[in-house]
């Protein structure tokens, strides 16, 4: 609350919420994050029309809005930084210790950039263009995590 909010006639109790929910992530985010856990493989869907392939996956095209959902491809687990940002404020809710690098990464076979964690490398090292491939998780948890991180690697 702003410190100039009058509250002299406020009752309130301080507390917490918890509201526990299951989130499903539809039958397309599903198969990628399962296929990510399960076989260590980084999955697309394919746009015949539009010749472009789309990761992360998703269930229509952003283009002509056609069905993909079942138009799967495999990506490879390398790819180039498209772009970068290097996080230097402490939160906890961040994946890191700060400052980490969140880059957008575009996989050899994809169209779109997928947004993750680049590690093994200083942040003022990081160029666009620079080779990466994903490091998977040792322990998978069935989210977009079960690729832990990316790192850079020879082209």
């Amino acid at each position: 609350m702003p410190s100039d909010f009058d509250t002299s006639d406020c009752y309130t109790i301080p507390g917490k919420l918890a509201l526990p929910y299951t989130y499903f992530a539809g039958r397309v985010g599903s198969r990628f994050i399962t296929t990510l856990r399960d076989r260590h493989k980084i999955m697309g869907v394919r746009c015949d029309h539009c010749d472009m392939v789309l990761v992360p996956p998703r269930q229509t095209c952003e283009r002509c809005l056609r069905d993909l959902s079942d138009q799967w491809c495999e990506v490879g687990t390398r790819g180039e930084v498209v772009n970068y940002t290097v996080v230097r404020y402490p939160d906890r809710h961040q994946p890191r210790p700060v400052p980490f690098v969140l880059a957008m990464i575009r996989l050899e076979g994809a169209d779109t950039p997928i947004v993750h964690l680049l590690e093994e490398i200083a942040p003022e090292q990081v160029v666009i263009g620079m080779a990466v491939e994903a490091v998977f998780a040792v322990k998978t948890t069935a989210t977009i995590r079960d690729i832990d991180h990316f790192k850079p690697c020879d082209s």
